[in-house]
C-alpha cells in the first residue's frame, strides 16, 4: 500500500486570504493530477504567518473562515485527496468578541468539499519572535486521520518540539506524523530543525513529514527546506531551501512496517549561501508584497552599501534599483571610482549629488550658534542627515523605497546617525555583523550568477579600512574596537546573554567588553527608531531584544 504525500512549500501573503486560498486550490489540483492522496500546507497558510494583532479582529477570523469554505468548494471534485489547511479559528463576528479563549491556531483536514477533522495547536511558543499566547489558547485534542489506508497524526510546528503531542498521536493509532510549520529562518536553524525532528521520530517510532513555509514577512523570512525523516531519524528527503515548489513523498507499507521512499538529498550549503538567499528573499518580498516599484540606496564606495546594492539587484533586478553617490568634502577619490565601478558592473542607474553646497549652507546657518566651538560629531551628523533627506526626497518623488545600509555592529554600538544613514524604509543588513558583511561580500564575488568573473563588488571596497568619511582620515576603528573583537563580544553579550565577567574570562579585554556593553545600553533609543529589517540570527534587535530605554540598571 502506498500513500503519496504532496508538501505545498509555498509563499503566502499575510491578509490575502482570497489569494492564499487560490494558491492552495491550485496546489491541490496539481497534487491530485500527480496522484497524491494527501496535501500538506504550512501553518496558518490561509492568512499567512504571522498576522500579529490582526488575529484580534473578528472580521479577520471571519475572512479566514470564508477562505476555508472557498478551498473546500474549489477542491470538492478531487476524489481521494485529503488536504490539510492551516488557519486561525474562533472569535465571534456577531458579538465582536476578541477573547483569546475563542481562538486557536488550527488545521483542518478537508476531503471532497467538507471539513473532515480539525486540530488545534497544543504548544504555543512565546519566545524570540513568537508571541502566540497573546493570540491563541492551546488545543487539547488529538487528530489522526486515514489517507490511502495509512493513519496520519497531525501536529502543528511547536507541537513536534515536545514529547507529548507526538506520543498522543501515536497512541491514537498514527503510523506517520505530519507536521505543518512556519518556523522563521536564522543561520543554523535548518540543521537544528532536522535534528529535533529526527529525535521526535525516533522517540515516537514513526516516520515524520515536515511541511514548511517559504517567503518573507516584514523582518522574518521562512526558508522552506521541507523534509521527511524515517522512524529511525534518517533523513529521507529534503526540498531545496528558499524555493517555492510542490514536494512529493511516497509512504510505503511493507510487511506491516511503514517507511518513506528515500530520495537524493540536496548538497549541503555554506552558511553564507543560506544567509545570502535569506537577505535576497527578504528584500524581494518586502518590496514586492508592499507594492514598491523599486528600491534606492546611497552608494558610498564602502563595504556595507556595496553589499546592500548587490543583494538588492539579486532580489529585484538592476532595472528596479537605483544607486546615488553623495560625496562630501571628505569623500576620497577612490570612493567615487569604486562606486562608479560597482554600479557599472551591476548595470543599475547611478547618480551623483554633491552634498557640499548643503553642508556649507548648514554651517553658515549655525555659525552664530556654534561660534567658538570646535567641529565634532555634530558636523559629521549634519552630512549624514543631508544624505538622508536627499534619499527620502527621491523616494517621495519616485516611489522607490530607501534601503538603509547599517550593519548589526553599527546598530549595536550606535555608530549610525538618527535621521541620517538610519533614514529609510527597510534595513537589509541590520542583523548582519560587520565581520559577516566581509564574508558575504567575498562569497558573493566568488559565486557570480552573471558570469562576469570579477564579481559585483570591487576588491578594493572589501580590502580598504572601513570609514564613514565624515572627517579627514577617519576610520571606524578610531571609535570602535577591531570588528573581530567587537562582533565576538556582541554575539556573546547580546545574542547569548553572557555577562561581562564571563566574556572577559573567555579572553576578551575588559576595557573593550565594558565599552561595547555601554554602547549597546546607551544607544537603545536609536534602535527603537530604526527601520524594520531582516532577522537572520537567533536574536536580532527588534522583537527578540526588548530592553527599556530608561533604566538605571548596570551590569
Amino acid at each position: 500500500m502506498t500513500l503519496k504525500i504532496c508538501i505545498a512549500q509555498l509563499n503566502f501573503v499575510v491578509g490575502d486570504m482570497a489569494g492564499n486560498a487560490r494558491r492552495i486550490i491550485d496546489a491541490a489540483h496539481a497534487a491530485h493530477a500527480e496522484g497524491a492522496h494527501l496535501l500538506l500546507t504550512p501553518e496558518l497558510a490561509i492568512c499567512g504567518y504571522a498576522a500579529e494583532d490582526l488575529f484580534l479582529r473578528p472580521a479577520f477570523i471571519t475572512a479566514c473562515d470564508d477562505a476555508l469554505n472557498a478551498i473546500a468548494d474549489g477542491t470538492a471534485g478531487l476524489s481521494g485527496l485529503r488536504i490539510v489547511v492551516g488557519h486561525p479559528s474562533g472569535g465571534d463576528a456577531r458579538t465582536r468578541s476578541v477573547s483569546v479563549q475563542h481562538r486557536h491556531n488550527m488545521a483542518s483536514v478537508l476531503r471532497e468539499g467538507r471539513v473532515e477533522q480539525t486540530y488545534a495547536k497544543r504548544e504555543l511558543p512565546n519566545y524570540q519572535v513568537f508571541d502566540e499566547r497573546r493570540y491563541f489558547t492551546p488545543g487539547r485534542g488529538v487528530c489522526v486521520f486515514e489517507a490511502a489506508g495509512v493513519r496520519v497524526g497531525l501536529l502543528i510546528c511547536e507541537d513536534a518540539w515536545f514529547d507529548e503531542p507526538a506520543a498522543l498521536a501515536r497512541d491514537a493509532g498514527a503510523e506517520v506524523l505530519a507536521v505543518i510549520n512556519a518556523s522563521p529562518f536564522h543561520v543554523g536553524k535548518g540543521g537544528e530543525r532536522v535534528a529535533r525532528m529526527a529525535e521526535r521520530a525516533r522517540a515516537a517510532g514513526l516516520p515524520l513529514v515536515y511541511a514548511h513555509l517559504m517567503g518573507g514577512q516584514d523582518e522574518v523570512v521562512f526558508d522552506g527546506a521541507s523534509f521527511v525523516v524515517q522512524a529511525d531519524g534518517t533523513l529521507a528527503l529534503q526540498a531545496e531551501s528558499f524555493k517555492e515548489k510542490l514536494v512529493f513523498a511516497q509512504v510505503e507499507r511493507s510487511q506491516g512496517a511503514i517507511k518513506i521512499e528515500a530520495q537524493s538529498l540536496p548538497p549541503p550549503r555554506l552558511p553564507e549561501a543560506e544567509l545570502w538567499d535569506a537577505l535576497v528573499l527578504g528584500v524581494r518580498d518586502y518590496v514586492g508584497k508592499n507594492g514598491f516599484p523599486g528600491a534606492l540606496l546611497g552608494l558610498s564606495g564602502g563595504i556595507d552599501s556595496a553589499l546592500v546594492l548587490a543583494v538588492a539587484v539579486d532580489a529585484l533586478g538592476a532595472e528596479r534599483v537605483r544607486a546615488v553617490m553623495m560625496p562630501s568634502p571628505y569623500t576620497a577619490d577612490i570612493s567615487w571610482i569604486d562606486a562608479r565601478d560597482m554600479a557599472a558592473r551591476l548595470g543599475v542607474r547611478y547618480d551623483e549629488i554633491s552634498i557640499v553646497p548643503q553642508f556649507e549652507a548648514f554651517k553658515a546657518a549655525l555659525a552664530g550658534e556654534f561660534a567658538g566651538l570646535p567641529e565634532d560629531a555634530t558636523e559629521e551628523n549634519i552630512q549624514a542627515r543631508i544624505r538622508g533627506t536627499l534619499l527620502m526626497a527621491l523616494s517621495n518623488k519616485f516611489g522607490a523605497i530607501v534601503l538603509t545600509t547599517g550593519n548589526k555592529s553599527e546598530m549595536a554600538t550606535g555608530y549610525c546617525t538618527l535621521y541620517g544613514d538610519m533614514a529609510g524604509g527597510f534595513a537589509v543588513i541590520k542583523d548582519v555583523a560587520k565581520t559577516m558583511v566581509f564574508r558575504l561580500a567575498r562569497w558573493r564575488n566568488a559565486h557570480d550568477p552573471y558570469g562576469s568573473g570579477a564579481g559585483p563588488i570591487p576588491e578594493r571596497i572589501i580590502t580598504r579600512p572601513p570609514s564613514a568619511e565624515l572627517r579627514p582620515e577617519q576610520t571606524d576603528q578610531d571609535s570602535l574596537p577591531p570588528y573581530e573583537v567587537l562582533d565576538a563580544i556582541l554575539e556573546r553579550y547580546m545574542e547569548n546573554d553572557q555577562g561581562i565577567d564571563e566574556i572577559v574570562a573567555a579572553g576578551y579585554p575588559r576595557a573593550a567588553v565594558e565599552q561595547v556593553v555601554r554602547l549597546i545600553r546607551v544607544n537603545e533609543y536609536k534602535r527603537r527608531q530604526a527601520p524594520v529589517g531582516i532577522r537572520v540570527t537567533h536574536r536580532s534587535f527588534g522583537k527578540d531584544w526588548r530592553y527599556p530605554i530608561t533604566s538605571k540598571f548596570r551590569a
